[in-house]
C-alpha cells in the first residue's frame, strides 16, 4: 500500500497553506494497493518532534473501504458524510490541526492503517484509544513524511 499527496513529496515540506501559518487546511492524500480484505481505513498524522512529546496532529478512522482519498481541507466535523469518524487531536478538537511547531524543523507522519473491520466507534477516540482498537485488525500500513519548520 502507498500514500501519497499532490501537496508534498514524501520527506518534503508541507506547504504553510496546511499549517497554522495558513489557513490550516487538511492536505489532499491518496493511497493505492490496497490489501484484499480490507474493510475500512483509519489514518493517525503525528509530530514526534514536538518539545513534550509526540503531538497528535490528526485522528480519523471508518473511512470506507471505497474511498482511495481524503480531499484538501476536510470539514473538523466528528463525523463527515462519508461515515468517517474523526477523534480529538491534541489541540483538543475534532479533526486536523496542521503543524505549528515553536520552533525548528519538525517532522510530521501521516500514518495509514487498512483495517479488517468497520470500527463502528463513537467519534472523539484519542490516538492511543485508536490504535488499541485497531490491534488485531491492521491488514497492513503505510506513512508519508512531511516537513514544517519555523
Amino acid at each position: 500500500m502507498k500514500l501519497i499527496s499532490p501537496a508534498f513529496e514524501d520527506g518534503g515540506v508541507i506547504p504553510s497553506k496546511y499549517t497554522c501559518d495558513g489557513v490550516d487546511v487538511s492536505p489532499p492524500l491518496a493511497w493505492r494497493d490496497i490489501p484484499a480484505n480490507t474493510k475500512s481505513f483509519a489514518l493517525i498524522c503525528d509530530d514526534p518532534d514536538a518539545p513534550m512529546g509526540t503531538w497528535v496532529h490528526w485522528v480519523i478512522y471508518d473511512i470506507p473501504v471505497t474511498k482511495t482519498e481524503l480531499p484538501e481541507g476536510l470539514p473538523c466535523e466528528k463525523i463527515l458524510a462519508d461515515g468517517s469518524k474523526q477523534g480529538l487531536n491534541d489541540f483538543g478538537k475534532y479533526g486536523y490541526g496542521g503543524p505549528c511547531p515553536p520552533r525548528g524543523i519538525h517532522r510530521y507522519f501521516f500514518k495509514l492503517y487498512a483495517l479488517d473491520a468497520v470500527l463502528n466507534l463513537m467519534p472523539g477516540l484519542s490516538k492511543q484509544e485508536l490504535l488499541n482498537a485497531i490491534q488485531g485488525h491492521i491488514l497492513e500500513e503505510t506513512r508519508l513524511m512531511g516537513r514544517y519548520g519555523r
